[in-house]
Protein backbone atom coordinates (compact mmCIF):
# COMPACT_ATOMS: atom_id res chain seq x y z
CA UNK A 1 0.00 0.00 0.00
CA UNK A 2 1.60 3.20 -0.89
CA UNK A 3 1.90 6.48 1.43
CA UNK A 4 -0.81 8.24 0.06
CA UNK A 5 -3.10 6.03 -0.07
CA UNK A 6 -2.02 5.70 4.04
CA UNK A 7 -2.90 9.47 4.19
CA UNK A 8 -6.45 9.39 2.57
CA UNK A 9 -7.31 6.58 4.57
CA UNK A 10 -6.45 8.45 7.73
CA UNK A 11 -7.93 11.23 6.58
CA UNK A 12 -11.07 9.52 6.35
CA UNK A 13 -10.71 8.33 9.66
CA UNK A 14 -10.23 11.63 10.81
CA UNK A 15 -13.39 12.61 9.62
CA UNK A 16 -15.01 10.30 11.44
CA UNK A 17 -13.50 11.38 14.66
CA UNK A 18 -14.52 14.71 14.51
CA UNK A 19 -17.99 14.17 13.68
CA UNK A 20 -18.62 11.15 15.75
CA UNK A 21 -17.22 13.11 18.97
CA UNK A 22 -19.51 15.86 18.27
CA UNK A 23 -22.45 13.51 18.17
CA UNK A 24 -21.27 11.58 21.31
CA UNK A 25 -20.65 14.85 22.87
CA UNK A 26 -23.85 16.94 21.46
CA UNK A 27 -26.33 15.92 24.48
CA UNK A 28 -26.26 17.11 28.04
CA UNK A 29 -25.12 13.74 29.41
CA UNK A 30 -21.39 12.53 28.51
CA UNK A 31 -19.76 9.38 29.67
CA UNK A 32 -16.83 10.23 31.78
CA UNK A 33 -15.71 10.79 35.33
CA UNK A 34 -15.52 13.92 34.98
CA UNK A 35 -17.88 17.47 32.95
CA UNK A 36 -16.02 18.93 30.25
CA UNK A 37 -16.54 22.61 29.14
CA UNK A 38 -19.14 22.67 26.20
CA UNK A 39 -16.24 25.02 24.31
CA UNK A 40 -14.02 22.01 24.34
CA UNK A 41 -15.88 19.93 22.17
CA UNK A 42 -17.41 22.96 20.01
CA UNK A 43 -13.63 23.77 19.46
CA UNK A 44 -12.56 20.21 18.48
CA UNK A 45 -15.83 20.08 16.03
CA UNK A 46 -14.42 23.66 14.31
CA UNK A 47 -10.97 22.94 14.10
CA UNK A 48 -11.76 19.68 12.57
CA UNK A 49 -13.74 21.24 10.56
CA UNK A 50 -11.61 23.59 8.98
CA UNK A 51 -9.14 21.33 9.00
CA UNK A 52 -10.73 18.72 6.97
CA UNK A 53 -11.96 21.31 4.40
CA UNK A 54 -8.27 22.89 4.04
CA UNK A 55 -6.71 19.47 3.75
CA UNK A 56 -8.77 17.84 1.54
CA UNK A 57 -7.54 20.87 -0.75
CA UNK A 58 -4.15 20.16 -0.18
CA UNK A 59 -4.92 16.77 -1.22
CA UNK A 60 -6.44 17.33 -4.06
CA UNK A 61 -5.23 20.78 -5.77
CA UNK A 62 -2.18 21.36 -7.74
CA UNK A 63 0.74 22.88 -5.94
CA UNK A 64 0.86 25.90 -7.97
CA UNK A 65 -2.62 26.95 -6.79
CA UNK A 66 -3.95 28.62 -3.59
CA UNK A 67 -5.68 25.99 -2.43
CA UNK A 68 -2.79 23.89 -3.22
CA UNK A 69 -0.35 25.73 -2.02
CA UNK A 70 2.11 25.71 0.74
CA UNK A 71 0.06 28.51 2.74
CA UNK A 72 -3.03 26.66 3.11
CA UNK A 73 -1.28 23.50 3.90
CA UNK A 74 0.45 24.78 6.68
CA UNK A 75 -2.45 26.08 7.83
CA UNK A 76 -4.10 22.82 7.24
CA UNK A 77 -1.78 21.03 9.41
CA UNK A 78 -2.16 24.00 12.45
CA UNK A 79 -5.74 23.39 12.25
CA UNK A 80 -5.30 19.28 12.72
CA UNK A 81 -2.95 19.86 15.59
CA UNK A 82 -5.40 22.01 17.42
CA UNK A 83 -7.75 19.43 16.76
CA UNK A 84 -5.86 16.57 17.92
CA UNK A 85 -5.37 18.68 21.36
CA UNK A 86 -8.84 19.43 21.84
CA UNK A 87 -9.19 15.71 21.46
CA UNK A 88 -6.34 15.24 23.77
CA UNK A 89 -8.34 17.47 26.49
CA UNK A 90 -11.77 15.69 25.29
CA UNK A 91 -9.34 12.39 26.96
CA UNK A 92 -9.18 14.39 30.49
CA UNK A 93 -13.16 13.60 31.54
CA UNK A 94 -11.91 9.90 31.84
CA UNK A 95 -8.61 10.57 33.62
CA UNK A 96 -8.40 8.50 37.16
CA UNK A 97 -9.04 10.12 40.11
CA UNK A 98 -8.91 9.17 44.04
CA UNK A 99 -10.91 10.36 47.32
CA UNK A 100 -14.17 10.31 49.03
CA UNK A 101 -15.81 12.94 46.71
CA UNK A 102 -14.52 12.09 43.53
CA UNK A 103 -17.66 10.75 40.83
CA UNK A 104 -18.04 7.54 39.55
CA UNK A 105 -17.28 7.56 36.02
CA UNK A 106 -20.63 7.41 34.01
CA UNK A 107 -20.92 5.84 30.78
CA UNK A 108 -23.05 6.39 28.02
CA UNK A 109 -24.82 4.04 24.77
CA UNK A 110 -21.55 4.17 22.84
CA UNK A 111 -19.36 2.45 24.92
CA UNK A 112 -18.81 1.31 28.90
CA UNK A 113 -15.62 3.11 29.28
CA UNK A 114 -12.66 5.49 27.81
CA UNK A 115 -11.58 2.52 24.80
CA UNK A 116 -14.20 4.27 22.10
CA UNK A 117 -12.40 7.72 23.10
CA UNK A 118 -8.70 6.51 23.17
CA UNK A 119 -8.99 4.43 20.31
CA UNK A 120 -10.38 7.78 18.15
CA UNK A 121 -8.38 10.38 19.68
CA UNK A 122 -4.98 8.88 20.48
CA UNK A 123 -5.29 7.59 16.84
CA UNK A 124 -6.07 10.99 15.75
CA UNK A 125 -2.65 12.13 17.61
CA UNK A 126 -0.99 9.58 15.23
CA UNK A 127 -2.80 10.38 12.40
CA UNK A 128 -1.73 14.12 12.90
CA UNK A 129 1.80 13.10 12.60
CA UNK A 130 1.24 11.06 9.31
CA UNK A 131 0.06 14.05 7.89
CA UNK A 132 2.58 16.16 9.19
CA UNK A 133 5.17 14.29 8.23
CA UNK A 134 3.49 13.55 4.61
CA UNK A 135 3.44 17.18 4.24
CA UNK A 136 6.47 18.01 4.99
CA UNK A 137 8.72 15.59 2.88
CA UNK A 138 5.93 16.41 -0.13
CA UNK A 139 4.53 12.47 0.29
CA UNK A 140 1.52 13.98 -0.88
Amino acid sequence: MSFPIVVWILTALAAVVVVLTRLRLSGDETAGRFSISRRLPAAHFVAGTIALVLWLGVLVAPEDTLVGGPLVGILAIAAWWITAICGLLILARWLPAKGRHVPEATGDSWSDGPGLSLLAHLGMVVGVLVFTYAYLTAAV
